[in-house]
């Protein structure tokens, strides 16, 4: 069994009566450092984080991950990783000053001014996280910098454009009004089931409605629960269980609901249509699964900018609604039902491809495969 890493405690220097996402940043940081495990296990090892300024976590964990390193901004200590008592006596007092400590000897600084990139482990890309002061005049750019920095590097078209300042405002009323994740997603959820009665029984429009209500929401519940440091276990099966179960029973009760349009499909349409998609849809997943257990979990969109661009519009639930959306507008929803098919086949065929072509990546190189989006700013 492998040892478990010694972690450094976690403290919270100073006070700050503004709170981001509802949450004092003493509480915040409290969260971050109980979902990283961070519990003083290394000794006399703390991460200081300043009251006075707010960083994305992915700084917390870059800072946790390297002791003796200090972030400074504005000529003071942002945050700071303290190996010893002497350091983090020193490193309270220039944070209570506003000032670069005495005695620096064992420290490494790090200018935020100076546009450091770190390696995003979580969204696996290189980045400049956000780190700024935490007051009420900038708290609402603070929200869009830490709802954005949570936000999926490479996901379909429609929750990469179309829908992110939607959900932007509904997870600010739902921190405000105190709703946990897991609220939003049985929300999310029933609107689900909704929308798949309704495409049994042909009615398309309120069908498509109400799904879009529950696609919205299922990114609101992923990003409050980053925002406010909610992420958990349970919230993670409930939330993804209901992401993977729940498409194949949209496409079979739309095609099964064409019979009130009088567009029934002849039988054996039916089951090359039903086949291709649930098929597909099933081999798709698996694919992703090889692919990502080979390669150290990264996900196959990520591998090459091809691969994030293709993702936009690969042949998932969102992509899918989109072209049952524009045969609606044709008043031909079975001629949607046929395209969803044609397009889950083509987008099988193109990740098998990937996969091939990674598999005689990964032969010459010798190892793992990496993400450009790593690379990018390396």
């Amino acid at each position: 069994m492998k040892n478990r890493q010694a972690s450094p405690s976690i403290e919270t220097v100073g006070t700050n009566p503004t709170k981001l996402w509802g949450l004092t940043n003493e509480e915040r940081h409290r969260r971050i450092g109980a979902a990283n495990g961070y519990d003083g296990s290394a000794g006399e090892a703390v991460l200081l984080v300043n009251a006075s300024y707010v960083a994305d976590p992915a700084w917390v964990r870059h800072l946790a991950d390297n002791p003796g390193l200090v972030l400074m901004i504005d000529g003071t200590p942002a945050l700071a990783h303290a190996t010893s008592a002497e350091q983090a006596e020193a490193l309270r007092k220039a944070i209570h000053a506003g000032n670069t400590p005495d005695g620096t000897e064992g420290l490494d600084f790090l200018r935020y001014e100076d546009g450091p990139t770190i390696e995003n482990k979580q969204l696996r890309k290189r980045e400049t996280p956000f780190l700024t002061k935490l007051e009420p005049a900038t708290l609402r750019s603070i929200e869009r910098s830490s709802y954005f920095g949570a936000y999926k590097g490479v996901t379909d078209i429609l929750t990469k454009y179309l829908w992110p300042e939607w959900a932007l405002i509904l997870t600010r009323l739902a921190a405000r009004i105190g709703m946990t994740p897991n609220m939003v997603t049985a929300i999310g959820a029933v609107m689900c089931i909704a929308a798949t009665v309704a495409f049994a029984f042909g009615h398309y429009w309120s069908g498509m409605a109400m799904g879009l209500v529950f696609m919205v929401l299922d990114t609101v519940d992923g990003k409050l629960a980053r925002c406010t440091i909610t992420s958990s276990w349970w919230g993670n099966i409930f939330d993804h269980g209901i992401d993977l179960v729940h498409p194949p029973f949209w496409w079979w009760f739309w095609a099964t609901g064409l019979v009130y349009w009088g567009l029934e499909l002849d039988n054996t349409t039916f089951w090359w249509v039903q086949g291709a998609i649930q098929g597909g849809y099933v081999l798709q997943r698996l694919i992703e699964g090889v692919f990502m257990r080979r390669n150290g979990m990264m996900h196959i969109h990520v591998w090459r900018r091809f691969d994030s661009q293709f993702r936009l519009i690969t042949a998932r639930r969102n992509p899918n609604m989109v072209i049952l959306f524009v045969s609606m507008l044709a008043g031909r929803p079975d001629i949607g039902i046929i395209a969803v098919a044609w397009w889950t086949v083509i987008s099988l065929l193109v990740h098998m491809v990937q996969l091939v072509q990674a598999e005689i990546a990964r032969a010459r190189k010798g190892s793992q495969l990496t993400s450009w989006l790593a690379e990018e700013g390396a």
